[in-house]
This record gives C-alpha cells, structure tokens and sequence, in this order.
C-alpha cells in the first residue's frame, strides 16, 4: 500500500492523525487513541518515494536542506492534508493531520454562544486555547467562516501552514502562509496592520514579537484572533505576560486589560457510544476581570469565573459537569 493508499485509508476511517516511519507499520489515532493498521512495515523507499510524491519542486528543495518540513497539501479526490516531515535514527518520519474537508460548523461544535459574544466585539483580543490536538484550528476555522458569511469585513489570516481555505462570501479573506507569504508571525503582523484589517487572525501567538504586535493590533481597531498552547483561560493570560521582562510586565498587564475580550480555553473528552467533544472554558473580560489582570491579582480570576454564569464565564469544571448532566459523557 503506498502513502496515497494511506491517506485514502485514514480519511475513509475517520481518523484524525496518521503517523508513519521507516520500519514500523502505519498508526492511526482515532478518537484520540493510537492503532496501528495491520499491514507490512513500511520500507524506506516506498515512505521517502511516497512524501516526496506529495510535495512540489521548491517544497522537496526546502525538505532536503532542512531535513525537516511543515506544510500543508491538496490531493484531488482525498482532500486536504498537514504535513510534519522529519528524519528520526531510523529514517524519515511523518505526521499527517486530516483537514475536515468541510470548514466546521459553529452549531456542530456548540459555539453558537462564543461566536455570538464575538460578533459584538469591533476591535480587541479573542484568545482560543488548548492543549495540542483539542481543536483550537477548528475552532478559529468556524468563527473566521461565520464572520466571512454574516459581515462585511477584511480579514487578513496568519497561519502556519493554512489549513482550512475560505472563500469571500460577504468578506474579503487574505490567508498568508508563514515561511512562504511572510518570514514568521511577526513580519506577517507587521505587515497585515499595513492592509487595512477588520480582523486579524493569528494562527499562533509563539513569541515576545509576536505579542506585542498583537496586543497593539487589538489595541489600535482592530479584533485579533489568535491561540495560545495553554490549559486553562487563566493561563492564557499568564503565558501572554510571562514572556515579557519584568519592567515591562505592568505596561504589557494595562494593555491586555483594555484589549482583551475572550478568552476560550478547550479540551478534547470521550463522549459517551463514541466520538469526541470539546469542554470549553470561558472568561469574559468584565470590568471586574480587567481590574484583576490590571493589577495583576490572576488567582482571583477563577472565583469570578465561577460566579460569571450571567455574562457567559464557565470553569472546565462547571463545562465538565454540563456535558455529564446532558449525557454526553
């Protein structure tokens, strides 16, 4: 069975990620968990002549200087695919995620009420967050699609590598690939405040930079979308002024006080007869939330949380509980 085959075989199960390398037989993970298929290892030839298959000339110039690749590719009849490939002791390695090959759909993911306190925001600093794989690109993919159908709006997308494509339905969408449109996030939102933005989405807020550039984005018109790999919404906002140094860290605390507006932080669950489903944890920058991160008090911010039901605010906890008492898990 070549790569092709594989994918073939990946996406007609279901599966999330596939995973190869020289010498072991193909994994799939389904529903968050590793299989492994019942065929032959694969063989240095068929994975080196199977990726190579895939990628374009300057895609394979790139891989064999670096030895390494991230990108995303098309393949007619089987959709669209991300690509991690790397050398490992034994020989090449690949991870493949599976694009949906419909963009997500807000009522299918439950994110009807996220996306309605979005649309109320004109300017500011949505925060999507989660471990790796708890469907953050999913996330940003179904709001950036919901602004694009109900609003007339320019929105500019950071993405490294663009996953999901938009098409402009009431909105003019620019998607920019990092390494191949813009050097990295940053020059990427340097650039974008340039291009007369409504919304920003940036795919990975990674670095000081690229922080800092955001923050000032949200700061000076416009509604930035971005995610964070952290756990929980107050994290988020830890993380944001963690990588700033101490002088700056009380200027950085009054700039996310005024900019940020949500903070959604996700995980992926087992959901009862099968499949998975996402527990949401969500804050709202209220007056009272702004004065806390303001002054720098974040352990506080859970007890608002936990007593912010009226404004849209839950706990994991409280959206752990929700999804039992629902019978969802």
């Amino acid at each position: 069975m070549d790569v092709t085959e594989l994918l073939g075989q990946a996406r007609a199960a279901g599966a999330s990620d596939l995973h190869l390398a020289v010498g072991e037989r193909p994994l799939l993970r389904l529903e968050g968990v590793l299989q492994r298929l019942a065929l032959a290892p694969l063989t240095a030839l068929v994975l080196e002549q199977g990726m190579a298959a895939l990628l374009d000339d300057d895609q394979r110039r790139q891989w064999l200087a670096a030895d390494e690749l991230d990108l995303a590719v098309s393949l007619p009849g089987l959709g669209r695919f991300r690509l991690n490939l790397f050398r490992q002791c034994n020989g090449l390695g690949a991870s493949v995620r599976l694009i949906p090959a419909q963009v997500p759909n807000l009522e299918a993911l439950e994110l009807v009420d996220v996306f309605a306190a979005i649309s109320r925001c004109r300017d500011g600093l949505v925060l999507v967050s989660g471990p790796t794989g708890s469907g953050k690109s999913s996330t940003l993919a179904a709001l950036v699609d919901r602004l694009n159908r109900d609003h007339a709006l320019h929105i500019v997308t950071l993405e490294d590598p663009i996953e999901v494509i938009h098409s402009g339905q009431r909105s003019l969408v620019n998607q920019r690939e990092i390494g191949r449109h813009s050097r990295d996030f940053a020059q990427g939102l340097r650039s974008a405040l340039r291009q007369d933005p409504d919304v920003i989405m940036v795919g990975e807020l990674r670095d000081l930079e690229s922080i800092r550039l955001a923050l000032r984005a949200a700061e000076t018109g416009h509604l930035v979308l971005a995610t964070v790999h952290t756990r929980s919404a107050v994290n988020s906002i830890d993380r944001l002024v963690e990588v700033f140094a101490p002088q700056e860290k009380p200027l950085v605390r009054a700039m996310l006080a005024e900019s940020l507006r949500l903070v959604v932080a996700q995980v992926l669950v087992r959901r009862r007869g099968g499949g998975r489903v996402a527990a949401r944890e969500v804050l709202v920058a209220t007056p009272a939330v702004r004065n806390l991160i303001r002054e720098g008090r974040m352990a506080q911010l859970y007890s608002l949380m936990q007593a912010g039901g009226a404004v849209g605010m839950r706990t994991m906890e409280a959206a752990m509980q929700a999804l039992k008492a629902q019978g969802v898990l």
